[in-house]
């Protein structure tokens, strides 16, 4: 549904993004993952047709975003960071407004269809101004879903909700990615593991990782971190195992005496550091693996000089 070749786009002489290639299927919720100021929201402007790439191509449905613009926004629901709504509209208003730009068939019944999906049935009188944070982005979503779209570009659809809202608003993104594609741009890394079939992750305009969470913390070189914890301070803790050759970085952990241990992949260094702990000594307490999280990968892709593409 969504297809993504050599994608780069120049403001100026700066540029915001650089060769993005990557793709989306029907029923997928792909996540797009960056810093501030990695090139998210661009990338999504241009497949919403909002502005055209310097270079490269995109296609939603198979239609060009560039040749065949109006083509593409008849198959595409785009949810900006700052959702354009109407405060003094009704939702029902506002929604009866933006069907009718859209042109959209028997407009009262889908409505009325597109408030249930939400679950804004009972708010529909209500005037938007007068809604909460999290009603609003729902509001949002349902100007998003009016005319039935193939695709869903929704970003940052959580940011400045409460935590309950957050649940909710996630829950109905993966509701909605049953039976459509969702690009969802975040920065909140829990939510992408948590809502995502498969991750984009983007730093200063260039793809560094593209695969599941999964497979990301399976791929990234040194994704299986040691945590370690005995009977002694935690600097002594680190000074030891520090001297191990396979170790690359030691981090003190949330307790006493307890470490998190990274080291060169393809080794097992757990024998290592239980003799090192014994002859030293202390009693060991907890040795285990403990896979990365994706907030882990996440700062390992993207700290300043990390160039990974996928496979790299």
């Amino acid at each position: 549904m969504i297809e993504v070749k050599g994608l780069t786009k120049y403001y100026g002489r700066h540029m915001a993004i650089q060769d993005l290639t990557f793709d989306a299927q029907r029923g997928e919720i792909l996540g797009f993952l960056g810093p501030n100021a990695a090139g998210k929201t661009t990338t999504l402007r241009i497949l919403a047709g909002y502005m055209p790439p310097s270079q490269g191509t995109a296609r939603i449905a198979g239609f060009d975003v560039l040749e065949q613009s109006l083509e593409v926004r008849k198959r595409i629901g785009y949810l900006p960071e700052t959702v354009p709504l109407y405060p003094e509209m009704s939702v029902w208003e506002y929604l009866d407004y933006m069907g009718s730009l859209r042109r959209v068939e028997d407009l009262e019944e889908r409505i009325s269809e597109v408030l249930e999906e939400v679950q804004l049935e009972e708010r529909a009188e209500s005037y938007i101004g007068n809604l909460s944070k999290g009603l609003k982005q729902r509001v949002g979503l349902a100007q998003a879903l009016l005319h039935e779209p193939e695709v869903l570009i929704l970003d940052e659809p959580t940011i400045g909700l409460d935590p309950a809202q957050i649940i909710e608003v996630r829950h109905l993104i993966q509701k909605l990615g049953k039976d459509r594609t969702v690009l969802l741009s975040t920065h909140i890394l829990s939510e992408a593991q948590q809502v995502c079939d498969r991750v984009l992750i983007i730093n200063k305009g260039q793809l560094v990782a593209e695969d599941t969470p999964e497979n990301l913390q399976a791929q990234i070189s040194g994704a299986d971190q040691l945590v370690v914890r005995a009977s002694t301070e935690t600097e002594a803790l680190r000074d030891l195992i520090s001297l191990i050759p396979e170790v690359t970085e030691v981090m003190p952990g949330e307790v006493e005496g307890e470490v998190f241990v990274m080291s060169v992949p393809g080794k097992d260094i757990r024998p290592e550091v239980a003799r090192k702990i014994v002859e030293a000594g202390f009693d060991l307490l907890e040795l285990r693996l403990a896979g990365l999280s994706l907030e882990d990968i996440f700062l390992q892709l993207t700290k300043e000089n990390t160039h990974l593409k996928e496979g790299g």
